[in-house]
């Protein structure tokens, strides 16, 4: 049957075939999200809406009897698959339909359109399967009452003397991480006007006091990180290793990932590698998770405590001095990574036992980031956080293997920003990954003073992870 087209859609068409001069598209990043989210739902194995199959390529391409070619390559104006998503919104055709978060964003159609016109390349053997958003689990401030009830009931250190490096093995797991003591202090926060690589945001430099807290001794690593993102991660072990089914019921409350779109790692590696790519909320729900899973209380270190333990009692531009020819002992940088992340651990620590200050992945703190310091100057001197507020930017330490020297220095900052997302096929997109911020992730820390509940809930909880 002869198909006739607004002039609106038309429109479409002609703007559509423009992308064959842009970037390929990427079928895994950028396409099997859009089909697996969107249309395999009513296109599949057993349920084959106008027996149109797009779960598989070979019946993709074929299409069904009452649509005929789901995908034509090279040719959009034969490509059911496309035209579906262009028609009026109240045309009975649109997919997916209106009830089903119809129409598709026009992100996402132009990709679609732009693969098509690529000759719409399908690796053979892939299977897709239809995927749902997950949706968070019971009250927050429920989970959060609960979680803090039973960190409270277990005994912990209470004075800064009492504080020793310890190694947490995850319960119910052999996984385990180590946290070492950093103790309260003060210092000049930012840089001087005359330190080479200096940037605008380092100042003005200001006395801040930090009370006594753990951090953690290398940066998270997948070991640990996909425990939180996959449960069957850590069923795995529940064969050998018995857990508490009390405390599991109260560590199966914290919201976990959706199912990412793309291999996390990009190729880069896993074992004792550091986990990287997770938006600042999912690194606050890790941190959520695990105190809930170790009855210790745990979270995103602020900009400051970040900055101190850095330092670690230094003034130089690096922990280990001024000299950036010494970086090599210390850190992974551009220079030196071979152009990917590295294990962790591997080279030197600071002088206070902290590993990969510098450098192999930028790390999240709890901070809005700002362009200079005079916000944080009114915060007042002791353990200053500036609360998140917006989507971005969030503050980000550190510097990464991707990164240049002056980047790694201990007072050097960045802001998050929504291109951090911008192959993310999903509209609105994942509030769990940046999945092109292959430069980033996290470690946690540990006050010694715990907090209340009230107190946990807004380290865990920024209130702006929707975009």
């Amino acid at each position: 049957m002869k198909q006739i087209f607004s002039s609106a859609t038309l429109a479409l068409l002609a703007a559509a075939s423009t992308v064959r001069a842009a970037d390929p598209v990427d079928f895994e990043k950028q396409i099997r999200p859009i089909l697996e989210l969107n249309c395999v739902v009513c296109h599949r194995d057993g349920y084959a809406k106008g027996k149109l199959r797009l779960d598989i390529k070979s019946a993709a391409f074929k299409g069904g009897a009452d649509s005929g070619p789901g995908i034509t390559p090279g040719k959009l104006k034969e490509s059911s698959v496309y035209t579906s998503l262009i028609v009026p919104l109240d045309d009975d055709a649109l997919m997916p339909p209106r009830k089903k978060n119809g129409p598709l964003p026009k992100e996402s159609i132009a990709l679609i359109a732009g693969w098509i016109e690529q000759g719409a390349p399908w690796p053979e053997g892939v299977q897709l399967t239809q995927r749902k958003i997950e949706q968070a689990v019971g009250n927050e401030e429920v989970v959060v009452a609960n979680i803090h009830r039973w960190i409270t009931s277990k005994p912990a250190p209470r004075t800064a003397a009492e504080m020793k490096i310890y190694t947490n093995t995850i319960p119910g797991t052999e996984v385990s991480f180590v946290m070492v003591p950093v103790p309260a202090g003060e210092f000049l926060m930012g840089s001087p006007d005359t330190e080479p690589g200096r940037a605008a945001d380092e100042g003005p430099r200001h006395q801040v006091k930090i009370s006594a807290f753990w951090m953690e001794q290398c940066e998270v690593t997948w070991n640990e990180f996909e425990l939180f993102m996959y449960q069957d991660e850590e069923r795995k072990y529940k064969t050998t290793i018995p857990t508490d089914p009390a405390v599991d019921k109260i560590s199966d409350a914290v919201t976990r990932p959706t199912k990412p779109y793309v291999e996390m790692s990009f190729g880069m590696g896993k074992e004792n590698f550091p986990a990287i790519s997770m938006t600042q909320h999912a690194a606050n729900k890790y941190c959520q998770w695990l105190s809930a899973k170790t009855g210790q209380f745990y979270r995103l270190p602020t900009a400051a405590e970040w900055e101190y333990a850095c330092r670690a009692g230094t003034t130089s531009a690096y922990s280990f001095g001024d000299d950036a020819g010494k970086l090599g002992d210390y850190a992974w940088h551009e220079k030196n990574s071979d152009f990917k992340y590295q294990k962790v651990g591997k080279k030197k620590p600071n002088p206070w036992g902290l590993f990969d200050m510098h450098g192999n992945v930028a790390e999240w703190c709890l901070d809005q980031y700002e362009t200079n310091y005079v916000k944080a100057v009114t915060l007042g001197g002791q353990d200053p956080w500036n609360r998140v507020t917006i989507n971005y930017p969030h503050t980000v330490r550190g510097g990464s293997w991707d990164d240049e020297p002056p980047k790694l220095r201990s007072a050097a900052q960045r802001g998050s920003s929504k291109y951090w997302k911008k192959q993310d096929p999903q509209l609105p997109k994942s509030i769990w990954y940046h999945t092109d911020a292959q430069f980033l992730g996290f470690r946690i820390v540990r006050p010694l003073k715990t907090p209340s509940a009230e107190e946990m809930e807004q380290y865990w909880n920024n209130d702006v992870e929707k975009e």
